[in-house]
């Protein structure tokens, strides 16, 4: 590798975004559910330098199959048109989807493939998705969701920010700040 590539590769590393800013969710989390327009709509407008991220929370061993079904579903290039019919199956129409097949058999509506499903949820892939968000989960202490981390340092909740809508204040000021910051 020449001196210029490694240069140019050091460069790029070090080019910073703005923010980073991770909501932390549940499907089947009713609170989730009613944030959900708030999030949806700010992250259509954020800002270019804003990097968004969705990551599902396994708080409790019934919570590990909907974010095993999250990471599965991302694996099969089906998150996208899936990811709002597994909020209103969880946490709208409270259906229960505590099985792989399960879940499969149910988004065959959305054109997902069952069997592929079902392989897919135990995978490698899946299962060192669900062990970094897991981690990265107990490392921010999170004890509730929705829950929004900016950058790493800040936890903003509804308790935390006195409501839904104004997590979105919160996260706008959070990102503002980080941004001056660089």
């Amino acid at each position: 590798m020449s001196k210029f590539w490694k240069g140019l590769l050091c460069i790029m590393l070090l080019l910073p975004m703005a923010a980073w800013v991770t909501e932390v969710f549940w499907y089947g989390c009713p609170h989730c559910y009613a944030f959900k327009p708030f999030i949806e709509s700010w992250d259509k407008n954020k800002a270019d330098d804003v990097e968004f991220e969705m990551l599902p929370a396994a708080l409790g061993r019934s919570w590990e199959v909907h974010a095993r079904a999250y990471y599965t579903l991302q694996a099969l290039g089906a998150l996208d048109k899936t990811n709002d019919a597994m909020f209103d199956a969880l946490a709208r129409d409270h259906k229960q989807l505590n099985t792989p097949e399960a879940i499969g058999e149910y988004l065959t509506d959305y054109g997902v493939d069952k069997d592929a499903f079902v392989k897919a949820f135990d995978s490698f892939g899946v299962n060192a998705k669900m062990q970094q968000a897991q981690s990265r989960v107990r490392a921010a202490r999170i004890t509730g969701v929705p829950t929004v981390i900016v950058n790493g340092k800040y936890k903003v909740s509804a308790s935390t920010a006195g409501g839904h809508e104004q997590m979105i204040d919160v996260i706008d000021y959070l990102v503002a700040k980080e941004r001056d910051a660089q």
